[in-house]
């Protein structure tokens, strides 16, 4: 079912696929639903503000989500946006989501940077940005909440180059802050655009002038925020270098914009740069070859798994980025990891919760597929071909406890609730040789609150955690089999299979750990398991 090539390289050069990186409360699911807005793709921003209306952030569907304000998973929008097609990938801004959040930015070509104006570069914003660092990931920052009283813009520059090691070329200028946010001068445009308060929830058209030098911003500033905002302004032009479309699609250069994503102004620039400099779909790693966006047969590969996106139905969903060729309706495709073909007739598009049938997909484009259990994070979809994408890895967790149920009967639901949280990455499973305990394995704290919630609005199944003397987990591997039953029959206790059914090594202290690789070493201790 080929496509024509001069069609998909048209539709390929449309996408732009990107997520928003940023520390939790700097905003992004607010910039999330202004961007959607720009989008078209909603009216009315559902303000996150607003938690006690009917009125969720429509990127954020689950109960324990809306409850708290926060995104947890992963959600995924389309919208158009000036002959563009822009696929927006919400990551959990929390900070016990780094696995998911890792896993979803394998899954994009470039990411946006929320910088809260009066904090500057935060703990969670240097660990997201170590992610792209291992990627390449290109990155258009924006300074947010420019309405409310902000550190000095250079201050933030500086600092944002220092922590993050990146070039910043700011592409617009703040006039003023707080009460007295005028607008933004845009630097190679040598026009100001005006803010006006209360147009948070509708698109509205900036009032705009050419230069910045006008009575009425002198009289509204103050001469003396006027004077500091024309040196800081001077001293930003004197130091600005050319900014390289090369450098920044190599992630070593930042175009900065400054704006409010409350106050729904500088969104759209954050969109025009999107759509003007950022990589429409690139080639994808396999083990086998590279694959390049434009080549006419299909891949993709899953990089989430998300169940019970609809409560009334257990459905469980595998979200797959397409890498090449094109989806149409009721194509046939070989799911690499089982050597089954498979036909898939009933794939679907996000905007966020609502989810609507799909006829067609191209490169970039995220798609769902219905998984009965079949699925797994990591997958390869291909028309046929041997290929097996890489860089989706499971990471040792840092925090374990043990699963106790409240009522024994429930073992069995206990079990295959576990089983499917596990699958869509949302907690890790470890079974011991030793006894019949289920002990899960996270990267946060909060993941375990997660867990236990769905276990008891999903599966109705109550339980509770106990700690347990476990330090870090590693997965075990070696080519020699007389060697690994060796280790094996002297390590017992500490041995388990984990929810994909590998052998993992639970490591009740750090020198234990290393004592057992001084002790064997023929057996490889990983850190991280390609999914």
């Amino acid at each position: 079912m080929s496509v024509e090539p001069k069609k998909l390289s048209k539709e390929v050069a449309k996408r732009r696929t990107f997520a928003i990186i940023s520390h939790p409360d700097a905003g992004k699911t607010t910039m999330t639903e202004k961007l959607l807005l720009w989008g078209q793709a909603i009216q009315v921003v559902g303000e996150v503000k607003g938690r006690k209306t009917d009125r969720h952030a429509t990127s954020d569907w689950m109960s324990m989500e809306q409850e708290r304000g926060i995104s947890i998973t992963t959600s995924v929008m389309q919208f158009p946006y000036q002959d563009h097609i822009v696929n927006l990938l919400d990551t959990p801004g929390h900070a016990d989501f780094s696995e998911d959040t890792y896993r979803t930015l394998t899954a994009v070509d470039s990411a946006l940077m929320m910088v809260d104006g009066a904090k500057g570069v935060e703990e969670r914003t240097i660990k997201l940005m170590e992610v792209c660092r291992m990627r390449d990931t290109p990155i258009i920052s924006f300074v947010n909440k420019l309405d409310r009283q902000i550190r000095e813009p250079l201050e933030l520059l500086s600092e944002i180059e220092a922590v993050l090691k990146i070039k910043c070329i700011p592409v617009t200028w703040p006039i003023g802050m707080g009460q007295d946010f005028v607008g933004v001068y845009h630097l190679t445009e040598n026009k100001t655009y005006f803010y006006q308060k209360g147009n948070g929830g509708k698109m509205t058209v900036a009032e705009t002038r050419e230069g910045y030098d006008y009575p009425d911003v002198r009289e509204r500033l103050g001469s003396l925020m006027f004077d500091a905002f024309e040196e800081s302004l001077e001293l930003v032009q004197m130091a600005l270098e050319e900014f390289s479309v090369e450098a920044f699609l190599a992630g070593e250069m930042t175009p900065v914009l400054f704006g409010t994503a409350l106050g729904n102004f500088g969104v759209n620039m954050v969109l025009d740069t999107l759509v003007k400099y950022a990589p429409p779909p690139k080639a994808h790693p396999t083990n086998e070859r590279e694959v390049s966006a434009t080549e006419t047969d299909f891949s993709g590969f899953v990089f989430k798994i998300q169940a019970n996106m609809d409560p009334r139905h257990r459905d469980r969903i595998a979200f797959l980025r397409v890498c090449s060729g094109k989806y149409e309706k009721g194509m046939k495709l070989k799911h690499v990891r089982l050597g089954k073909d498979v036909r898939i007739a009933d794939a679907l598009t996000f905007l966020a919760g609502d989810r609507e049938a799909l006829e067609e997909a191209y490169p970039g484009d995220i798609i769902g597929l219905h998984n009965h259990g079949t699925i797994s994070i990591g997958d390869s979809f291909t028309e046929g071909e041997e290929l097996n994408f890489t860089g989706i890895p499971h990471f040792a967790p840092e925090l374990f406890r043990r699963v106790v149920l409240k009522d024994p009967l429930k073992s069995k639901a206990l079990q295959k609730g576990l089983q499917q949280l596990s699958e869509e990455g949302a907690t890790q499973v470890f079974m011991p040789q030793i006894n019949n305990d289920l002990v899960l394995g996270a990267v946060g704290v909060l993941q375990f609150e997660v867990v236990a919630h769905r276990l008891k609005e999903e599966y109705k199944v109550q339980c509770v955690f106990e700690p347990v003397s476990i330090a870090t987990v590693r997965w075990i591997h070696c080519d020699d089999e007389v060697a690994l039953a060796k280790f094996k029959k002297k390590a017992h206790d500490q041995l388990s299979i984990d929810g994909g059914g590998y052998l993992t090594y639970l490591a009740p202290s750090r020198v234990n750990l290393q004592l057992m690789q001084d002790r064997y070493p023929e057996i490889t201790f990983s850190s991280t398991r390609e999914h």
